[in-house]
C-alpha cells in the first residue's frame, strides 16, 4: 500500500499544481480585462487514517478562490458611460435572455438598440424615474429594467415647477379692487410685472405675465397668459387671469405664517404648474426680481448623457437642459469572494455568497459611482509569473516522486519472474 499511495498522492499533487497553473495562465490572459478580479488556488491537506505499522499517505486538495472584494486601480477615460465602482458594490447586468448577474466591468457603450452594454455584452440595469422616485426591492432585481438611451434623440419637457423670489416695495400705494390686475379692466393697476418663459407639453413656449399689486389685504399675485394680452400687450387680456393669490406679510417684511407661499395654476396646453414664491419680502426698497427659474424645455436633441457618483444618469439636451432618466443601484453580498464567477467577467449569487442586497451608490454599506473612469484588473503580473515558477518546480518535484514510485513498482513486479 504505501508504493501505490504515494503515486497517489503524487498524483493529487500534480492535478493541485496544474490547478494552480490554470489560475496563473487565466489571471495573465486578463492582466488588461477591465473589472477582472485574480483567481489563487489554496491547497488544504487531505491525510488519512495509517496504523502504526504502515503509513498510508493522503494528498492535497485545491480550492478556486476569486479576490472579488479586492478593489483595483482606476484608469480614467473620455468616455462618460464608463463607469467603475469606488468600494463595496456591483453593477446589476442582464444578458439576451434577461437573467441578472453582477459585475464591476463597466465599459458601457451604447449598442444598435440604445442599450447600454459591456465588452462582454452584458446589458447596464437601472430604475427608470419617468413614473417619479423609484421603489427599491432591497432583497431582490424586480423593478431594473436596461438603460436605453436611444429614445432620447429629441425630446421636449413640459414645465411643472417654478421659483420667483421678489422684493415687494413696502411703501407702495394701495389699489383699489374694481383696479386690480385680477379684475382685468382696462383701468388695471400694478406695482410690478415680471415675465417668465414655460412650456406647454409639446415643448412650445408660454409666457406668463405676473402682476404684483398692493391690495387692501396684501399683494395680489396675478397670472395671466401673454398670448392672451390686449392692444399694446396689456390690459385687458381677452380671457381672465390664470391664477392669483394674496401675499401677507408681519411687520419684519416677511411672509407671515397663514399667508400663502405659491401659486399654482395649469400651463395652456400643458401642466399643472406650481411658482414657488417662499423668499419674496416687502422691504422698504424697490420692486427687485432676486430670482426666477421655471423647469422644462423645448424640443431637443441630447448631447450626450452625465452619471453622478450616485448613480444619477441624466440626458444632457444641445440647449443646455438635464433631465434625470435612470438611477443606477449597486448590488452587493455579505460574501463577495465567493460569488460564482462566469465567463464574460460577471458573478452570479450562491448560497456561500449570502442574499442580495441592493441600493443606492454612496448610501450605507455601498459605495461611489466613478464616471469616465474603468476598474482595471487587480492582477499583478511580477507576482503570476513568481507563481507559475514556484508551481512548475512543485508540478515537476512530484512527477520525481511519482517517477521513483513507478520505478519500484517495476521493481516489485519483477520480482515473481
Amino acid at each position: 500500500m504505501g508504493i501505490y499511495s504515494m503515486m497517489r498522492t503524487s498524483a493529487s499533487g500534480m492535478a493541485a499544481q496544474a490547478n494552480r497553473l490554470g489560475t496563473v495562465a487565466d489571471n495573465i490572459a486578463n492582466v488588461n480585462t477591465t473589472g477582472y478580479k485574480r483567481a489563487s488556488t489554496e491547497f488544504s491537506s487531505l491525510i488519512l487514517e495509517s496504523g502504526t505499522a504502515e503509513y498510508v499517505s493522503g494528498g492535497v486538495e485545491s480550492r478556486i478562490r476569486h479576490a472579488v472584494s479586492e478593489q483595483g486601480s482606476f484608469k480614467f477615460t473620455t468616455s462618460s458611460t464608463d463607469l467603475a465602482v469606488k468600494g463595496d458594490g456591483f453593477f446589476v447586468v442582464s444578458d439576451s435572455a434577461g437573467q441578472p448577474f453582477l459585475t464591476r466591468a463597466g465599459s458601457f457603450v451604447r449598442n444598435a438598440d440604445g442599450d447600454l452594454v459591456n465588452a462582454a455584452g452584458f446589458k447596464l440595469m437601472a430604475y427608470q424615474l419617468s413614473g417619479g422616485t423609484p421603489s427599491i426591492v432591497t432583497n431582490g432585481t424586480a423593478g431594473l429594467e436596461a438603460v436605453n438611451i436611444g429614445s432620447l434623440a429629441l425630446q421636449a419637457s413640459p414645465s411643472a415647477a417654478g421659483e420667483l423670489s421678489l422684493n415687494l416695495p413696502a411703501t407702495a400705494t394701495v389699489v383699489a379692487a374694481a383696479n386690480l390686475p385680477s379684475a382685468n379692466a382696462a383701468t388695471a393697476t400694478y406695482t410690478g410685472k415680471t415675465s417668465l418663459v414655460a412650456y406647454d407639453n409639446v415643448g412650445a413656449e408660454v409666457t406668463l405675465d405676473i402682476y404684483t399689486t398692493r391690495s387692501a389685504g396684501g399683494w395680489e399675485i396675478a397670472a395671466f397668459n401673454h398670448a392672451a394680452a390686449g392692444a399694446g400687450g396689456g390690459f385687458p387680456y381677452t380671457s381672465g387671469p390664470l391664477a392669483s393669490t394674496t401675499l401677507t406679510f408681519d411687520a419684519t417684511g416677511h411672509l407671515a405664517t397663514a399667508s400663502p407661499t405659491s401659486l399654482s395654476l395649469t400651463i395652456p396646453n400643458g401642466a399643472a404648474f406650481t411658482l414657488d414664491m417662499t423668499q419674496t419680502s416687502q422691504l422698504a426698497t424697490d420692486y427687485t426680481v432676486l430670482n426666477a427659474v421655471v423647469d422644462g424645455n423645448a424640443p431637443s436633441g441630447v448631447q450626450g448623457v452625465e452619471i453622478s457618483d450616485d448613480g444619477l444618469l441624466s440626458a444632457v439636451f444641445q440647449n443646455g437642459t438635464r433631465m434625470a432618466i435612470y438611477r443606477i443601484p449597486l448590488a452587493n453580498v455579505p460574501s463577495p469572494d465567493n460569488l460564482e464567477a462566469l465567463a464574460g467577467n460577471v458573478y452570479r449569487v450562491g448560497v456561500e455568497a449570502g442574499d442580495i442586497n441592493i441600493g443606492f451608490a454612496g448610501s450605507s454599506g455601498y459605495g461611489t459611482v466613478v464616471a469616465s473612469a474603468l476598474e482595471q484588473s487587480t492582477v499583478d503580473l511580477a507576482s503570476e509569473l513568481t507563481t507559475m515558477i514556484e508551481s512548475e518546480r512543485s508540478y515537476t518535484a512530484n512527477s520525481k516522486v511519482f517517477q521513483t514510485g513507478a520505478e519500484l513498482m517495476d521493481v516489485l513486479v519483477n520480482l515473481k519472474r
